[in-house]
Protein backbone atom coordinates (compact mmCIF):
# COMPACT_ATOMS: atom_id res chain seq x y z
CA UNK A 1 0.00 0.00 0.00
CA UNK A 2 2.90 2.54 0.36
CA UNK A 3 5.37 3.81 -2.77
CA UNK A 4 4.42 4.44 -6.43
CA UNK A 5 4.21 2.56 -9.47
CA UNK A 6 6.90 2.00 -11.40
CA UNK A 7 6.11 4.15 -15.05
CA UNK A 8 8.40 3.72 -18.03
CA UNK A 9 9.08 5.43 -20.86
CA UNK A 10 6.46 6.84 -22.93
CA UNK A 11 5.81 5.84 -26.11
CA UNK A 12 3.56 7.22 -28.80
CA UNK A 13 2.20 10.99 -29.14
CA UNK A 14 0.70 13.32 -26.17
CA UNK A 15 -0.78 15.46 -29.22
CA UNK A 16 -4.31 15.27 -30.83
CA UNK A 17 -7.45 13.33 -29.04
CA UNK A 18 -7.65 9.60 -29.98
CA UNK A 19 -10.90 9.83 -28.19
CA UNK A 20 -12.03 11.87 -30.87
CA UNK A 21 -10.84 10.42 -33.87
CA UNK A 22 -12.33 7.35 -32.97
CA UNK A 23 -15.28 7.83 -30.99
CA UNK A 24 -17.13 6.58 -34.22
CA UNK A 25 -16.46 2.90 -32.34
CA UNK A 26 -15.29 3.44 -29.19
CA UNK A 27 -18.47 5.27 -27.64
CA UNK A 28 -21.03 4.67 -30.01
CA UNK A 29 -24.25 2.42 -29.89
CA UNK A 30 -23.90 -1.28 -29.37
CA UNK A 31 -26.41 -3.28 -30.23
CA UNK A 32 -29.80 -3.31 -27.52
CA UNK A 33 -29.62 -1.20 -25.50
CA UNK A 34 -31.34 -1.56 -22.12
CA UNK A 35 -33.33 1.55 -20.25
CA UNK A 36 -32.16 0.81 -16.73
CA UNK A 37 -28.49 1.61 -17.66
CA UNK A 38 -25.99 0.74 -14.74
CA UNK A 39 -27.95 -0.61 -11.78
CA UNK A 40 -26.85 0.52 -7.79
CA UNK A 41 -29.95 -1.42 -6.35
CA UNK A 42 -28.19 -4.28 -5.62
CA UNK A 43 -25.09 -2.72 -5.13
CA UNK A 44 -23.13 -4.44 -2.23
CA UNK A 45 -21.33 -2.29 0.62
CA UNK A 46 -20.26 -5.35 2.25
CA UNK A 47 -19.79 -3.24 5.46
CA UNK A 48 -17.03 -1.38 4.43
CA UNK A 49 -17.26 2.24 3.97
CA UNK A 50 -18.09 3.56 0.38
CA UNK A 51 -17.28 6.52 -1.19
CA UNK A 52 -20.53 6.89 -3.59
CA UNK A 53 -23.21 4.45 -1.55
CA UNK A 54 -24.37 4.61 2.14
CA UNK A 55 -26.17 1.24 1.62
CA UNK A 56 -27.91 -0.55 -1.96
CA UNK A 57 -29.80 2.37 -3.67
CA UNK A 58 -29.24 5.02 -1.20
CA UNK A 59 -25.91 7.39 -2.81
CA UNK A 60 -24.16 9.91 -0.77
CA UNK A 61 -25.32 13.49 -1.41
CA UNK A 62 -21.92 13.99 -3.43
CA UNK A 63 -22.29 10.94 -5.61
CA UNK A 64 -26.19 11.51 -6.49
CA UNK A 65 -25.65 13.17 -10.06
CA UNK A 66 -23.00 10.03 -11.09
CA UNK A 67 -25.37 7.64 -9.85
CA UNK A 68 -28.10 9.46 -11.91
CA UNK A 69 -26.13 9.80 -14.58
CA UNK A 70 -24.99 6.09 -14.84
CA UNK A 71 -28.14 4.37 -14.41
CA UNK A 72 -29.62 6.71 -17.69
CA UNK A 73 -26.99 5.00 -20.06
CA UNK A 74 -27.88 2.58 -22.40
CA UNK A 75 -26.29 -1.04 -21.62
CA UNK A 76 -23.19 -1.60 -23.05
CA UNK A 77 -22.17 1.88 -23.15
CA UNK A 78 -19.91 2.36 -20.16
CA UNK A 79 -17.60 -0.51 -20.98
CA UNK A 80 -17.44 1.11 -24.41
CA UNK A 81 -16.30 3.95 -22.91
CA UNK A 82 -13.54 2.49 -20.59
CA UNK A 83 -12.53 0.45 -23.83
CA UNK A 84 -12.36 4.14 -25.45
CA UNK A 85 -10.22 5.64 -22.43
CA UNK A 86 -7.94 2.63 -21.85
CA UNK A 87 -7.13 3.32 -25.72
CA UNK A 88 -6.14 6.70 -25.32
CA UNK A 89 -3.71 6.00 -22.34
CA UNK A 90 -1.99 3.78 -24.71
CA UNK A 91 -2.08 6.19 -27.91
CA UNK A 92 -0.73 9.15 -25.17
CA UNK A 93 2.11 7.14 -24.31
CA UNK A 94 0.94 6.76 -20.51
CA UNK A 95 2.41 3.16 -19.61
CA UNK A 96 4.40 1.80 -17.12
CA UNK A 97 7.34 -0.77 -16.60
CA UNK A 98 7.85 -3.17 -13.34
CA UNK A 99 11.31 -3.26 -11.80
CA UNK A 100 12.58 -6.94 -12.14
CA UNK A 101 9.53 -7.82 -14.82
CA UNK A 102 10.89 -10.87 -16.88
CA UNK A 103 8.83 -9.91 -19.84
CA UNK A 104 10.23 -6.26 -19.34
CA UNK A 105 7.06 -4.90 -21.33
CA UNK A 106 5.39 -1.85 -20.92
CA UNK A 107 1.75 -2.27 -19.83
CA UNK A 108 -0.82 0.54 -20.90
CA UNK A 109 -1.53 2.53 -16.78
CA UNK A 110 -4.68 0.45 -15.28
CA UNK A 111 -7.57 3.35 -15.31
CA UNK A 112 -10.89 2.57 -13.78
CA UNK A 113 -13.64 5.15 -15.22
CA UNK A 114 -15.86 5.61 -12.26
CA UNK A 115 -14.25 8.28 -10.42
CA UNK A 116 -13.89 8.88 -6.22
CA UNK A 117 -15.96 11.64 -5.22
CA UNK A 118 -15.13 14.25 -2.30
CA UNK A 119 -17.34 16.42 -1.00
CA UNK A 120 -16.10 19.87 -0.70
CA UNK A 121 -16.60 20.73 2.74
CA UNK A 122 -14.56 17.21 3.88
CA UNK A 123 -11.85 18.41 1.34
CA UNK A 124 -11.79 21.64 3.05
CA UNK A 125 -10.74 19.86 6.17
CA UNK A 126 -8.84 18.06 4.74
CA UNK A 127 -6.71 21.09 3.40
CA UNK A 128 -5.79 22.03 6.55
CA UNK A 129 -4.79 19.28 7.84
CA UNK A 130 -2.37 18.90 5.34
CA UNK A 131 -0.88 22.35 5.30
CA UNK A 132 -0.43 21.66 9.01
CA UNK A 133 1.20 18.57 8.52
CA UNK A 134 3.35 20.22 5.72
CA UNK A 135 4.27 22.76 7.67
CA UNK A 136 5.26 21.18 11.19
CA UNK A 137 7.63 18.82 8.91
CA UNK A 138 9.38 21.50 7.22
CA UNK A 139 10.23 22.82 10.67
CA UNK A 140 11.02 19.39 11.53
CA UNK A 141 13.40 19.08 8.64
CA UNK A 142 15.31 22.77 9.52
CA UNK A 143 15.74 21.92 13.36
CA UNK A 144 17.09 18.14 12.74
CA UNK A 145 20.31 19.70 10.59
CA UNK A 146 20.20 23.01 13.06
CA UNK A 147 19.89 22.70 16.77
CA UNK A 148 18.01 19.68 17.05
CA UNK A 149 15.76 21.11 19.75
CA UNK A 150 13.14 18.88 19.36
CA UNK A 151 15.45 15.90 20.07
CA UNK A 152 17.18 17.76 23.73
CA UNK A 153 13.72 18.14 24.51
CA UNK A 154 12.96 14.13 24.48
CA UNK A 155 9.74 14.41 22.14
CA UNK A 156 11.54 12.32 19.46
CA UNK A 157 14.62 10.01 21.17
CA UNK A 158 17.74 11.00 19.21
CA UNK A 159 18.90 7.61 18.80
CA UNK A 160 15.80 7.04 16.31
CA UNK A 161 17.41 9.95 14.12
CA UNK A 162 20.78 8.71 14.30
CA UNK A 163 19.87 5.15 13.03
CA UNK A 164 17.66 6.09 9.99
CA UNK A 165 18.72 5.47 6.57
CA UNK A 166 17.74 8.86 5.12
CA UNK A 167 19.36 10.83 8.06
CA UNK A 168 22.59 12.59 5.80
CA UNK A 169 24.99 14.15 8.07
CA UNK A 170 26.14 15.98 4.76
CA UNK A 171 23.41 18.10 5.31
CA UNK A 172 23.57 19.62 8.64
CA UNK A 173 23.59 22.99 8.83
CA UNK A 174 21.95 23.78 5.17
CA UNK A 175 19.99 26.72 4.71
CA UNK A 176 17.80 25.89 1.85
CA UNK A 177 16.93 29.66 0.19
CA UNK A 178 13.61 30.56 1.66
CA UNK A 179 13.85 28.16 4.36
CA UNK A 180 11.94 25.23 2.56
CA UNK A 181 13.05 21.69 2.53
CA UNK A 182 10.11 19.74 1.07
CA UNK A 183 8.75 21.99 -1.70
CA UNK A 184 6.91 19.04 -3.03
CA UNK A 185 4.98 16.46 -0.82
CA UNK A 186 2.80 13.92 -1.66
CA UNK A 187 1.03 12.50 1.41
CA UNK A 188 -1.19 9.35 1.53
CA UNK A 189 -4.71 8.97 2.86
CA UNK A 190 -6.48 6.33 3.49
CA UNK A 191 -10.37 5.64 5.50
CA UNK A 192 -11.21 3.36 7.80
CA UNK A 193 -14.24 1.41 8.24
CA UNK A 194 -15.95 4.38 10.75
CA UNK A 195 -15.30 6.92 7.57
CA UNK A 196 -12.16 8.50 9.40
CA UNK A 197 -9.37 9.74 7.56
CA UNK A 198 -5.92 9.10 8.44
CA UNK A 199 -2.34 9.63 7.32
CA UNK A 200 -0.94 6.30 6.11
CA UNK A 201 2.31 7.96 5.17
CA UNK A 202 4.39 11.40 3.71
CA UNK A 203 6.91 11.49 0.75
CA UNK A 204 8.80 13.98 0.55
CA UNK A 205 11.85 13.30 -1.42
CA UNK A 206 10.86 12.68 -5.26
CA UNK A 207 7.24 11.74 -4.49
CA UNK A 208 5.47 11.03 -8.08
CA UNK A 209 2.09 10.54 -9.61
CA UNK A 210 0.62 13.62 -10.10
CA UNK A 211 1.41 13.27 -14.01
CA UNK A 212 -1.32 10.51 -14.01
CA UNK A 213 -3.82 13.31 -11.42
CA UNK A 214 -3.45 15.10 -14.92
CA UNK A 215 -3.69 13.41 -17.97
CA UNK A 216 -6.82 10.77 -16.00
CA UNK A 217 -8.53 13.96 -15.83
CA UNK A 218 -7.91 14.90 -19.43
CA UNK A 219 -9.55 11.23 -20.33
CA UNK A 220 -12.34 11.82 -18.08
CA UNK A 221 -12.87 15.04 -19.79
CA UNK A 222 -12.98 13.36 -23.05
CA UNK A 223 -15.07 10.68 -22.43
CA UNK A 224 -18.00 12.00 -20.07
CA UNK A 225 -17.16 16.50 -21.15
CA UNK A 226 -20.85 17.68 -20.87
CA UNK A 227 -21.32 15.02 -17.09
CA UNK A 228 -17.98 16.71 -15.86
CA UNK A 229 -18.92 20.06 -16.70
CA UNK A 230 -22.22 19.79 -14.64
CA UNK A 231 -20.38 18.15 -11.54
CA UNK A 232 -18.92 21.07 -11.15
CA UNK A 233 -15.15 19.48 -10.68
CA UNK A 234 -12.55 21.70 -9.07
CA UNK A 235 -9.87 22.03 -11.62
CA UNK A 236 -6.40 20.47 -10.92
CA UNK A 237 -4.64 21.59 -14.88
CA UNK A 238 -3.16 24.36 -13.02
CA UNK A 239 -0.87 22.31 -11.48
CA UNK A 240 2.33 22.63 -13.86
CA UNK A 241 2.04 26.71 -13.55
CA UNK A 242 1.64 26.56 -9.91
CA UNK A 243 5.04 24.05 -9.86
CA UNK A 244 7.13 26.35 -11.79
CA UNK A 245 5.84 29.52 -9.48
CA UNK A 246 7.07 27.52 -6.63
CA UNK A 247 10.25 26.38 -8.10
CA UNK A 248 11.01 29.94 -9.42
CA UNK A 249 10.11 31.46 -5.71
CA UNK A 250 12.67 29.30 -3.96
CA UNK A 251 15.28 30.00 -6.81
CA UNK A 252 18.47 31.78 -5.24
CA UNK A 253 18.48 35.19 -6.78
CA UNK A 254 14.89 35.83 -6.69
CA UNK A 255 11.87 34.66 -9.25
CA UNK A 256 12.68 36.74 -12.35
CA UNK A 257 13.57 35.29 -14.75
CA UNK A 258 14.68 32.29 -13.24
CA UNK A 259 15.99 28.79 -15.09
CA UNK A 260 14.49 25.72 -13.90
CA UNK A 261 15.47 22.23 -15.55
CA UNK A 262 14.14 18.99 -13.92
CA UNK A 263 17.19 16.67 -13.41
CA UNK A 264 16.35 12.81 -14.26
CA UNK A 265 18.07 10.32 -13.98
CA UNK A 266 17.31 9.00 -17.74
CA UNK A 267 14.95 7.29 -19.89
CA UNK A 268 15.77 4.43 -18.17
CA UNK A 269 13.90 4.95 -15.12
CA UNK A 270 11.01 4.26 -14.12
CA UNK A 271 9.46 7.60 -13.40
CA UNK A 272 10.76 8.96 -16.53
CA UNK A 273 7.18 9.49 -18.07
CA UNK A 274 6.74 11.89 -15.45
CA UNK A 275 9.87 13.67 -15.75
CA UNK A 276 9.34 14.38 -19.37
CA UNK A 277 6.01 15.18 -18.74
CA UNK A 278 6.22 17.80 -15.93
CA UNK A 279 9.22 19.35 -17.70
CA UNK A 280 7.16 19.58 -20.93
CA UNK A 281 3.91 21.08 -18.82
CA UNK A 282 6.61 24.01 -17.15
CA UNK A 283 8.33 24.67 -20.50
CA UNK A 284 11.41 23.65 -18.52
CA UNK A 285 14.73 21.52 -19.75
CA UNK A 286 14.83 18.09 -19.13
CA UNK A 287 18.51 17.53 -18.38
CA UNK A 288 20.60 14.52 -16.85
CA UNK A 289 23.77 14.53 -14.72
CA UNK A 290 25.76 14.53 -17.91
CA UNK A 291 24.31 17.76 -19.64
CA UNK A 292 25.49 19.66 -16.44
CA UNK A 293 28.49 21.32 -14.78
CA UNK A 294 29.85 23.04 -12.00
CA UNK A 295 31.69 26.28 -12.39
CA UNK A 296 32.63 28.04 -8.90
CA UNK A 297 29.06 28.12 -7.62
CA UNK A 298 27.08 27.87 -10.42
CA UNK A 299 25.73 25.04 -12.29
CA UNK A 300 25.75 25.19 -15.61
CA UNK A 301 23.68 23.51 -18.82
CA UNK A 302 25.00 22.21 -21.85
CA UNK A 303 21.82 23.75 -24.87
CA UNK A 304 22.11 24.33 -28.54
CA UNK A 305 23.65 27.59 -27.99
CA UNK A 306 26.33 26.73 -25.67
CA UNK A 307 26.25 26.64 -21.68
CA UNK A 308 23.82 28.28 -19.75
CA UNK A 309 23.28 28.67 -16.09
CA UNK A 310 20.20 26.90 -14.04
CA UNK A 311 19.19 28.36 -11.34
CA UNK A 312 16.72 25.61 -9.76
CA UNK A 313 16.90 21.72 -10.16
CA UNK A 314 13.75 19.70 -9.50
CA UNK A 315 15.61 16.87 -9.19
CA UNK A 316 14.28 13.28 -9.45
CA UNK A 317 17.14 11.83 -8.38
CA UNK A 318 17.53 10.12 -4.70
CA UNK A 319 20.08 11.69 -2.41
CA UNK A 320 23.17 9.20 -2.80
CA UNK A 321 23.26 9.63 -6.55
CA UNK A 322 23.25 13.97 -6.89
CA UNK A 323 26.79 14.21 -6.10
CA UNK A 324 29.68 12.09 -6.18
CA UNK A 325 31.99 13.89 -4.21
CA UNK A 326 29.88 14.07 -1.07
CA UNK A 327 27.66 10.74 -1.69
CA UNK A 328 28.07 8.05 -3.44
CA UNK A 329 31.95 8.36 -5.48
CA UNK A 330 30.46 5.75 -8.00
CA UNK A 331 27.61 7.53 -8.83
CA UNK A 332 27.23 8.48 -12.72
CA UNK A 333 24.04 10.23 -12.18
CA UNK A 334 24.86 13.41 -11.39
CA UNK A 335 26.86 16.18 -11.44
CA UNK A 336 30.45 16.55 -9.28
CA UNK A 337 30.20 19.92 -7.01
CA UNK A 338 26.46 20.45 -7.32
CA UNK A 339 26.56 20.25 -3.28
CA UNK A 340 29.08 22.61 -2.77
CA UNK A 341 27.64 24.82 -5.23
CA UNK A 342 24.32 24.89 -3.41
CA UNK A 343 25.59 25.56 -0.22
CA UNK A 344 27.08 28.48 -1.56
CA UNK A 345 23.43 29.58 -3.00
CA UNK A 346 24.44 29.39 -6.34
CA UNK A 347 21.74 26.66 -7.19
CA UNK A 348 18.15 25.37 -5.65
CA UNK A 349 17.64 21.63 -5.49
CA UNK A 350 13.88 20.24 -4.74
CA UNK A 351 12.93 18.87 -2.69
CA UNK A 352 16.26 19.91 -0.63
CA UNK A 353 18.68 16.71 0.06
CA UNK A 354 18.25 15.25 3.31
CA UNK A 355 14.74 15.48 3.16
CA UNK A 356 13.87 11.68 3.38
CA UNK A 357 14.36 11.45 7.09
CA UNK A 358 11.33 13.35 7.46
CA UNK A 359 9.06 10.29 5.89
CA UNK A 360 11.28 7.74 7.36
CA UNK A 361 8.46 5.54 8.78
CA UNK A 362 10.12 4.79 11.90
CA UNK A 363 9.90 8.77 12.59
CA UNK A 364 6.27 8.57 11.06
CA UNK A 365 5.20 8.05 14.99
CA UNK A 366 6.31 11.05 16.00
CA UNK A 367 5.11 13.65 13.23
CA UNK A 368 1.91 14.58 15.76
CA UNK A 369 4.03 15.51 18.66
CA UNK A 370 5.94 17.59 15.81
CA UNK A 371 2.68 19.27 15.52
CA UNK A 372 2.34 19.58 18.95
CA UNK A 373 5.75 21.11 19.86
CA UNK A 374 6.73 23.69 16.87
CA UNK A 375 2.91 24.69 16.06
CA UNK A 376 1.05 24.59 19.32
CA UNK A 377 -1.77 22.83 18.11
CA UNK A 378 -3.72 19.62 17.90
CA UNK A 379 -3.23 17.16 14.74
CA UNK A 380 -5.89 17.99 12.48
CA UNK A 381 -5.55 14.42 10.73
CA UNK A 382 -4.85 11.53 12.96
CA UNK A 383 -2.08 8.90 12.11
CA UNK A 384 -2.70 5.13 11.77
CA UNK A 385 -1.82 3.81 15.25
CA UNK A 386 1.37 2.54 14.49
CA UNK A 387 3.53 -0.03 16.69
CA UNK A 388 7.43 0.75 16.51
CA UNK A 389 9.05 -2.80 16.48
CA UNK A 390 12.22 -0.94 18.37
CA UNK A 391 10.35 -0.75 21.44
CA UNK A 392 11.09 -4.34 23.08
CA UNK A 393 7.38 -4.09 24.54
CA UNK A 394 5.63 -2.99 21.27
CA UNK A 395 8.02 -5.46 19.60
CA UNK A 396 7.17 -8.07 21.77
CA UNK A 397 3.61 -7.18 20.76
CA UNK A 398 3.80 -6.72 16.92
CA UNK A 399 5.29 -10.70 16.91
CA UNK A 400 2.21 -12.20 19.25
CA UNK A 401 -0.12 -10.90 16.81
CA UNK A 402 1.34 -11.19 13.39
CA UNK A 403 -1.92 -12.84 11.72
CA UNK A 404 -3.35 -9.35 12.86
CA UNK A 405 -1.10 -6.47 11.46
CA UNK A 406 0.37 -4.94 8.72
CA UNK A 407 4.07 -5.21 8.72
CA UNK A 408 6.48 -2.60 6.99
CA UNK A 409 9.97 -2.26 6.29
CA UNK A 410 11.00 1.61 7.02
CA UNK A 411 13.10 1.13 3.45
CA UNK A 412 10.84 -0.31 1.16
CA UNK A 413 7.76 1.19 -1.34
CA UNK A 414 5.84 0.27 -3.69
CA UNK A 415 4.33 -2.70 -1.49
CA UNK A 416 7.30 -4.62 -1.23
CA UNK A 417 8.73 -5.48 1.86
CA UNK A 418 5.49 -5.63 3.81
CA UNK A 419 3.86 -8.31 5.67
CA UNK A 420 -0.70 -8.25 5.08
CA UNK A 421 -1.03 -10.26 8.59
CA UNK A 422 -4.40 -11.53 7.77
CA UNK A 423 -3.45 -12.46 4.69
CA UNK A 424 -0.04 -14.10 5.48
CA UNK A 425 0.85 -17.72 5.42
CA UNK A 426 2.34 -19.12 8.49
CA UNK A 427 5.78 -19.02 6.60
CA UNK A 428 5.48 -15.91 5.55
CA UNK A 429 5.29 -14.74 9.55
CA UNK A 430 8.41 -16.71 11.13
CA UNK A 431 10.28 -15.15 7.95
CA UNK A 432 9.22 -11.35 9.25
CA UNK A 433 9.18 -12.49 12.81
CA UNK A 434 12.99 -13.27 12.04
CA UNK A 435 13.99 -10.07 10.00
CA UNK A 436 11.80 -8.06 12.79
CA UNK A 437 14.35 -9.57 15.64
CA UNK A 438 17.19 -9.12 13.65
CA UNK A 439 16.82 -5.26 12.92
CA UNK A 440 13.86 -4.12 15.06
CA UNK A 441 14.49 -0.85 14.35
CA UNK A 442 14.07 -1.42 10.49
CA UNK A 443 9.87 -2.47 10.96
CA UNK A 444 6.51 -0.73 12.47
CA UNK A 445 3.41 -2.57 12.52
CA UNK A 446 -0.19 -1.32 12.18
CA UNK A 447 -3.72 -2.58 12.50
CA UNK A 448 -4.85 -4.01 9.30
CA UNK A 449 -7.53 -1.41 7.78
CA UNK A 450 -10.85 -2.03 6.30
CA UNK A 451 -9.87 0.65 3.82
CA UNK A 452 -12.91 2.28 2.05
CA UNK A 453 -14.09 1.13 -1.82
CA UNK A 454 -15.15 2.96 -4.52
CA UNK A 455 -17.50 1.46 -7.28
CA UNK A 456 -15.20 -0.01 -9.93
CA UNK A 457 -16.34 -1.42 -13.46
CA UNK A 458 -15.69 -5.02 -13.17
CA UNK A 459 -17.03 -7.46 -16.19
CA UNK A 460 -19.36 -4.48 -17.25
CA UNK A 461 -21.31 -4.12 -13.59
CA UNK A 462 -20.00 -2.45 -10.70
CA UNK A 463 -18.33 -3.67 -7.64
CA UNK A 464 -16.85 -2.66 -4.48
CA UNK A 465 -12.75 -1.79 -4.81
CA UNK A 466 -10.79 -0.43 -1.87
CA UNK A 467 -9.13 2.87 -2.33
CA UNK A 468 -6.55 5.46 -0.67
CA UNK A 469 -5.59 8.51 -2.08
CA UNK A 470 -2.32 10.70 -2.35
CA UNK A 471 -2.88 15.04 -2.47
CA UNK A 472 0.07 16.29 -3.68
CA UNK A 473 0.83 19.89 -2.03
CA UNK A 474 3.25 22.66 -2.91
CA UNK A 475 5.31 24.58 -0.35
CA UNK A 476 6.33 28.11 -2.22
CA UNK A 477 5.00 31.34 -1.34
CA UNK A 478 2.42 29.98 0.13
CA UNK A 479 1.61 26.16 0.71
CA UNK A 480 -0.81 25.27 -1.87
CA UNK A 481 -2.72 21.88 -1.92
CA UNK A 482 -3.86 20.18 -5.33
CA UNK A 483 -8.09 19.60 -5.38
CA UNK A 484 -8.40 15.64 -5.01
CA UNK A 485 -4.82 13.95 -5.94
CA UNK A 486 -4.17 10.74 -7.28
CA UNK A 487 -6.88 7.76 -5.88
CA UNK A 488 -5.26 4.15 -6.48
CA UNK A 489 -7.84 1.20 -6.48
CA UNK A 490 -6.66 -2.13 -5.47
CA UNK A 491 -8.58 -4.21 -9.14
CA UNK A 492 -8.34 -7.37 -7.49
CA UNK A 493 -11.33 -8.45 -5.66
CA UNK A 494 -10.39 -8.40 -1.65
CA UNK A 495 -6.69 -6.98 -2.16
CA UNK A 496 -5.83 -3.91 -0.57
CA UNK A 497 -2.76 -3.40 -2.52
CA UNK A 498 -3.15 -0.70 -4.34
CA UNK A 499 0.45 -0.65 -6.50
CA UNK A 500 -0.39 -0.64 -10.21
CA UNK A 501 2.75 -2.92 -9.75
CA UNK A 502 0.96 -5.32 -8.03
CA UNK A 503 -2.76 -5.24 -9.55
CA UNK A 504 -3.71 -2.01 -8.37
CA UNK A 505 -4.98 0.71 -10.95
CA UNK A 506 -6.35 4.86 -10.60
CA UNK A 507 -9.70 6.78 -10.60
CA UNK A 508 -9.96 10.33 -11.34
CA UNK A 509 -10.71 11.81 -7.83
CA UNK A 510 -13.55 14.78 -8.43
CA UNK A 511 -14.06 17.35 -5.40
CA UNK A 512 -17.35 18.91 -5.58
CA UNK A 513 -20.35 20.52 -3.83
CA UNK A 514 -22.58 18.11 -2.11
CA UNK A 515 -26.13 18.30 -3.84
CA UNK A 516 -28.57 18.51 -0.73
CA UNK A 517 -31.38 15.33 0.21
CA UNK A 518 -33.94 17.51 -0.57
CA UNK A 519 -32.68 18.74 -4.15
CA UNK A 520 -33.63 16.80 -7.08
CA UNK A 521 -30.47 16.24 -9.65
CA UNK A 522 -32.24 16.26 -13.43
CA UNK A 523 -31.15 13.10 -15.03
CA UNK A 524 -28.97 13.91 -17.93
CA UNK A 525 -30.13 12.95 -21.87
CA UNK A 526 -27.89 11.30 -23.74
CA UNK A 527 -26.45 14.12 -25.33
CA UNK A 528 -25.29 15.36 -22.10
CA UNK A 529 -23.33 12.38 -21.99
CA UNK A 530 -22.29 12.38 -25.58
CA UNK A 531 -18.18 12.54 -26.36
Amino acid sequence: MVGYPPVGPTRGSYLGDPLTRDSHLAVGWHGPCSPEGVRFDDYETEGYYDEWMEAAGLPRPEARFLVRMLRSLPDGELAARQAAAERALLRMGITFNVYGHQAGTEKVWPFDLLPRVVALDEWRKVERGLRQRVEALNLFLNDVYHGQRILRAGVIPEGVIRTARAYRPECEGLRPPTGIWAHITGTDLVRDRDGRLYVLEDNLRCPSGVSYVLENRQVMKRVFPRVFQSSRVLPVDDYPSRLLETLQFVAPRGSAGARVAVLTPGIYNSAYFEHAFLARRMGAELVEGRDLRVEGNRVLMRTTRGMERVDVLYRRIDDDFLDPDVFRADSTLGVPGLMRAYREGGVTLVNAPGTGVADDKGIYPYVPKMIRYYLGEEPLLPNVPTYLCADPAERAYVLEHLDELVVKAANESGGYGMLVGPHSTKAERAEFATRIQAQPRNYIAQPTLSLSRVPTLVDGRCEGRHVDLRPFVLYGQEIYVQPGGLTRVALRKGSLVVNSSQGGGSKDTWVLPAVPADQDVETPSRAAVEV
